[in-house]
C-alpha cells in the first residue's frame, strides 16, 4: 500500500484488495468509535487492541510508512529513467488482479454486472476530468478532506489526484503544509477523520449486505484505473508553487521495437506476481480449512 501511494494515480486501496485485506482493513477502521476509544482511556489496553484488531492496523501503516521512506526514492529514479518498463509491470499487476478480484463474486448476475460497469465508467471518468479551481471555504475544504480519504480506501482512485480535480491540491498539500496553516488544514483533517469513520462503516455494512454487487464496483473501479496506468504515455503536468504534478496524459501507441517486447515480458512478470501471490495465500489459508 505504501508503494501504491508513491505511483501517481494508484490508490493504497487496490493493493489491499489484491492482497486480501481490504474487507479487514475496513472492519478495522470501523471498530474505532467511542466505546474503543473508552477502552483505551481507561488503561484496557488488551481489550482497546483486539477490538480495534490494533496489531494488524499496526503492520499495514507501518509497512506502508516504510515503503514511502525507502522505496520513494527508488521509484522517483525508476519513473525518471524507464517509465515504460514501471508503468508496464504496474500495468500487469492490476490486469492480473481484475480476474483475481473478480473471481471472488459468488455469483455474476444483472445487477452485478451493472455495477461492475458502473465502477468502470466512474473510474475512467476521473482519468479525464478537468481540474477545478482552488476553494477555501471551511465546508469545501471539509468535503476535500471526506472525499480524499475516501478516494485513498477506494481500488483504483487516487487522494492527491483526487485533489487537484478538486482544485484544492496546491492550497492543501503544499501552501497550507508548508506554512502549517490551520485554517485550512483543521478542516481539512475534520473532513479527513469523519470520513474514514463513517465510510469504513458504510462500506463495512455494503460488504456484509451486498458483497457481490460491492467486489464487482471495486472491480471496476480497477479496471477503470488502467487507463491511468497504460505504460506509453505523455504526463501533462502543472506546477504547484516549487512542486509539479501530474494532471493528466496524452496516450500513445507503443511502437514495435525492443522495448516493447521487453515491456511485455514484465507485463507478464506483474501478472505471474499476482498469480503467485493468490496461490501463495490459498497454500496458507489451506491448513486452516482443514
Amino acid at each position: 500500500m505504501g508503494i501504491a501511494n508513491i505511483i501517481p494515480g494508484v490508490s493504497g486501496g487496490t493493493i489491499a484488495l489484491i492482497t486480501g485485506i481490504f474487507e479487514r482493513l475496513i472492519n478495522a477502521l470501523k471498530s474505532i468509535d467511542l466505546h474503543t476509544l473508552k477502552l483505551l482511556f481507561s488503561g484496557k489496553w488488551k481489550d482497546f487492541s483486539k477490538k480495534t484488531d490494533l496489531y494488524f492496523l499496526g503492520a499495514v501503516f507501518s509497512g506502508a510508512i516504510i515503503a514511502i521512506v525507502l522505496l520513494a526514492k527508488i521509484f522517483g529514479y525508476l519513473f525518471d529513467e524507464y517509465p515504460v518498463y514501471i508503468w508496464s509491470f504496474f500495468f500487469g499487476l492490476i490486469l492480473a488482479s481484475v480476474y483475481f478480484v473478480g473471481k471472488t463474486v459468488e455469483r455474476w448476475r444483472f445487477t452485478v454486472y451493472l455495477f461492475f460497469l458502473l465502477g468502470t465508467i466512474i473510474a475512467l471518468l476521473f482519468t479525464f476530468f478537468t481540474p477545478a479551481t482552488q476553494n477555501d471555504g471551511f465546508f469545501y475544504l471539509m468535503i476535500c478532506g471526506v472525499v480524499a480519504v475516501c478516494s485513498m480506501i477506494l481500488p483504483g482512485l487516487s487522494g492527491s489526484f483526487v485533489l487537484i480535480l478538486m482544485g484544492n491540491y496546491q492550497l492543501v498539500a503544499i501552501d497550507a503544509i508548508n506554512n502549517r496553516d490551520v485554517t485550512i488544514l483543521f478542516p481539512v483533517l475534520i473532513g479527513a477523520v469523519l470520513g474514514l469513520i463513517g465510510f469504513s462503516h458504510l462500506l463495512s455494512w455494503v460488504f456484509k449486505n451486498f458483497r457481490d454487487q460491492t467486489i464487482a464496483t471495486l472491480t471496476g473501479f480497477i479496471l477503470g484505473s488502467l487507463g491511468i496506468i497504460w505504460p506509453w504515455k505523455d504526463p501533462i503536468e502543472q506546477s504547484f508553487g516549487d512542486k509539479t504534478k501530474v494532471i493528466g496524459y496524452d496516450y500513445l501507441l507503443p511502437q514495435v521495437n525492443g522495448e516493447l517486447a521487453i515491456a511485455i515480458a514484465i507485463i507478464i512478470v506483474g501478472i505471474l506476481s499476482i498469480w503467485l501471490m493468490e496461490r501463495n495465500a490459498g497454500m496458507i489459508e489451506k491448513p486452516k480449512s482443514e
